[in-house]
């Protein structure tokens, strides 16, 4: 881009904003100005400069270097295209569906809409797959590995994905003599025409083609095959939220696609969540909420002991630190906010009856006198 302002400053962010920040600071501003809906002049320049800032800093990796070197570094590490390789605009892709904006391919958020904006060549990879793996929500606390099953078209074990007969070599393709791309003249009716240029679809922007086809893919450079992945789930992940496995997807003639896996995160009768903190309720009985003392808390390893105070409220809520989840892009845990609900037995012994009425008594004024002289 011709001239640069700085990532965080294009988002209106600080640089400590957190990535559900910087989703929300991205999310508002494409909105406003997303070419499809706002024709003001500059709007879709405007658009360009926050989704590269959005593809850098939702980046962990590209944002660390972001970071450190600062524009000149960074620009010296990565191309346009490699700014945008791999960026999730996933998140989005709904919503912009929904209010009508154009966004490309289902399998490829980004699609067609950021490859011609920015001038990028179209890289023809494979189709991404998608999966889902459950955990409990003690193993969203402490990570977990599941290994998913699925079919795929991989690269072929013998012509190692070239689509060529072992030792046939390669030849200049004849639709686009060994340029790679064609010249494609779309006529516009009665405001002219445009020209756009493609990758040839005889040698998929290679601009050589097989000598001899390889018998085991018949040409193409890949075939079905069975795959076992490990899944690393990270500590501190949330139900819905997705991972992303690069390169194991559906295999195109410029690479693979991607394996997107959704991670459901299964309830747990104990607890509720609320982000990193858990909620638990706790009874405990009429003496200790009026004495006070301790009382044991079931946590996610295990229990803990927690201090009633004297003349405790049923329904009140009392926090132990540090007893929660992990913060996923943060350090540290969250708290578990106990609720502690005052017990009352339904069907109280003689005993405890004559108790209750005794203490209830010695709430009177000894010296109550009746009528008021």
């Amino acid at each position: 881009m011709s001239s640069k302002r700085d990532y965080y400053e294009t988002l209106g962010l600080p640089k400590t904003a957190s990535v559900s920040e910087i989703k929300s600071a991205y999310r508002k501003l494409a909105m406003q100005y997303h070419p499809d809906k706002n024709k003001d002049a500059g709007a879709e320049e405007k658009f360009k400069e926050i989704s590269e800032a959005y593809a850098v800093l939702s980046n962990e990796e590209k944002r660390k270097i972001y970071d450190q070197y600062g524009h000149q570094g960074f620009d010296q590490r990565f191309s346009q295209e490699d700014i945008f390789r791999n960026a999730d605009f996933g998140d989005f892709q709904d919503l912009f569906r929904s209010m009508g904006f154009g966004f490309g391919d289902e399998d490829d958020p980004m699609g067609s809409m950021f490859g011609s904006m920015f001038g990028m060549s179209q890289r023809q990879t494979g189709r991404h797959l998608s999966a889902q793996v459950s955990v409990t929500l003690k193993e969203a606390a402490s990570g977990a590995t599941r290994t998913i099953e699925y079919r795929r078209q991989a690269p072929c074990d013998s012509c190692k994905g070239s689509g060529a007969k072992p030792g046939a070599g390669f030849k200049t393709c004849s639709q686009c003599h060994g340029r790679g791309q064609v010249q494609q003249i779309r006529n516009l009716g009665g405001f002219g025409r445009i020209a756009t240029v493609a990758p040839c679809p005889a040698c998929h922007g290679r601009g050589q083609i097989p000598g001899k086809e390889c018998d085991a893919c018949s040409g193409k450079g890949y075939k079905p095959k069975d795959e076992h992945v490990d899944v690393q789930v990270p500590a501190g992940i949330e139900d819905g939220m997705r991972l992303r496995l690069n390169d194991l997807g559906e295999t195109g003639p410029d690479g693979p696609g991607d394996l997107l896996v959704r991670v459901h995160v299964e309830p747990d009768e104990r607890f509720e969540r609320d982000g990193e903190d858990l909620h638990v309720q706790v009874p405990i009985s009429y003496t200790l909420a009026v004495l006070g003392g301790k009382v044991k808390v079931p946590t996610l390893d295990g229990e803990a002991e927690m201090t009633v105070p004297a003349g405790t409220p049923s329904h009140s809520l009392l926090r132990l630190r540090g007893e929660g989840l992990p913060r996923l892009h943060g350090t540290g845990k969250g708290d578990l906010l106990a609720q502690v609900i005052i017990e009352v037995p339904k069907h109280p012994d003689a005993r405890t009856k004559e108790l209750l009425r005794e203490l209830e008594g010695e709430g009177e004024p000894k010296d109550k006198k009746k009528g008021w002289f």
